[in-house]
Formats: C-alpha cells, structure tokens, sequence
C-alpha cells in the first residue's frame, strides 16, 4: 500500500501547526498525500510551515485563536469554503504552566490551560463531527495529541497533567460516539519529542524525588510518521493509544 492512493485528495487540519510536533505532522501529512489546513496563533509561524511543505503538497494557512469558539467556528468554515470536506484533525495545540506548586496555580493560569488542552479540542471535534457525519464518502478520524502527561504526572503540572488526563476521555468517548457516523478516534501520548518546548529538558528537569537531570530525547520525526500511520488506516481500523517515547526517558519503572 503507498500512502499516495491511502490518501489522494483527503483534507487534514492540524493544530498548533506552527513549530515542533504540529509542525513535523503537518509535514508528514504532506509527504503522504494529504492537503493540510494549517492552524495556529502565529501567521509567521504557519507560513514557514507552509514554505517547508511547498514541494510535498498543498497546504493553506488559517490563523486561529483556539481560546476563540467564533475562531474556531471560522477555521472550520474556512476548512469548507477551500475543500468542501474534512478527512483527518489533529488536535495537537496545547499549553502549560510555568512548574508551580499546586496551591500557586492561579484560576486564570488553570482556565487558559484548560480552554487550550480542553475546550479548544472539544469544539474543534464537535465541528469536524457535524462534517464528517454528513459528507460523501462519510466519515473521518480524529487523532488527539494526549501525552506521557496523560499517564503519569511531572512535578508541578497539575494544570497540564489534568487536561491530558481529559483529553483520555475525550478520545474513549469521541471514538464510541463516532461509531455511528464511520469516525474514528485515536490518541498519541509522547514523550520527550525534540522540540522548543522540549529544549529546557537538556540543561535539567525537576524529577519526583526534588533531584534535577537531564532527560533523553528523541527526533519529532518520530512523532509525525507515528501519526501518519494513525491517520492513513482504513475507517474499519483504528489505532486508539499510541505512545512513542525517547527510549531512555523516565516513565517506564519508577523514573
């Protein structure tokens, strides 16, 4: 099977497209096939993202806010104006605090995470519901960036290690409800990708016992072929949890 004919003229949108994992996928969407909406805050961003993909595909920015439900609604409009269909969205998008003591966490620090990690990944999967379920062929698949957060928790991250949690439950039910409409669901829960968000990682993290260290990581390619692998199946299979780790990484055993 080649990834050509898997995926000829399917439409993908993915979120946070404009650096690390969001960046990478949207690439690798590109090399297989895909003509991907590229969404995020910054237009500079998702423009170098583009200029990256020019020789694989064709892709088409959309600046969007995704603590903004009208920016939402307007990416997804936009979505339909271009293709008239949506086959694959990666919500990918996500943020976290600075590392706080739990009891430090402001509300407003909590919200803006939990509007990004949470809200912003539901309402981008009640759009692409209302699509897919009425579209011809119908259906689609929904990728949710979970993360190791979702499993185990670092320090100091109750905000980002709650909406992670979430988003578990969120892909279960997304994958049951969608069961009806031929839309399938998965999860990818990474682990120490090499990107910006990642970089503090080789100068030393906080670990669980108050020691500091530096922690393994591993190229974000391997992120993005991960999810082309998700999103490429047939709609009658459907790879629900994925972790891809750096091998060496803290998680597996008690750190």
């Amino acid at each position: 099977m080649t990834h050509g004919t898997q995926s000829g003229n399917r439409i993908a949108l993915v979120t946070g497209a404009g650096s690390g994992v969001g960046r990478a996928t949207a690439l690798a969407l590109l090399k297989a096939g895909f003509c991907v909406v590229l969404a995020g805050r910054r237009a500079d961003k998702l423009n170098e993202t583009a200029k990256a993909g020019e020789a694989f595909g064709k892709s088409l920015v959309v600046p969007a806010d995704m603590t903004d439900p009208d920016s939402i609604a307007q990416l997804f409009a936009t979505t339909m104006e271009a293709f008239g269909r949506l086959d694959l969205l990666f919500n990918n998008a996500g943020v976290g605090t600075p590392p706080l003591p739990l009891e430090d966490v402001s509300l407003a620090q909590w919200q803006a995470v939990v509007d990004t990690n949470l809200t912003a990944p539901f309402l981008c999967t009640q759009h692409a519901f209302r699509i897919m379920k009425e579209q011809s062929p119908r259906g689609g698949r929904i990728i949710n960036n979970g993360s190791i957060s979702a499993h185990a928790p670092r320090p100091f991250s109750a905000a980002y290690t709650a909406t992670k949690h979430a988003i578990t439950g969120l892909t279960k039910a997304t994958a049951l409800d969608g069961r009806a409409y031929d839309i399938a669901c998965g999860q990818i829960d990474i682990g120490n990708a090499a990107t910006e968000m990642t970089e503090r990682m080789t100068g030393g993290i906080l670990q669980p016992n108050g020691s500091t260290m530096a922690e393994p990581r591993m190229n974000v390619d391997n992120v993005a072929e991960a999810v082309v692998y998700m999103a490429t199946r047939s709609l009658d299979a459907n790879v629900l949890f994925m972790t891809v780790m750096a091998t060496k990484m803290p998680f597996v055993g008690r750190g």
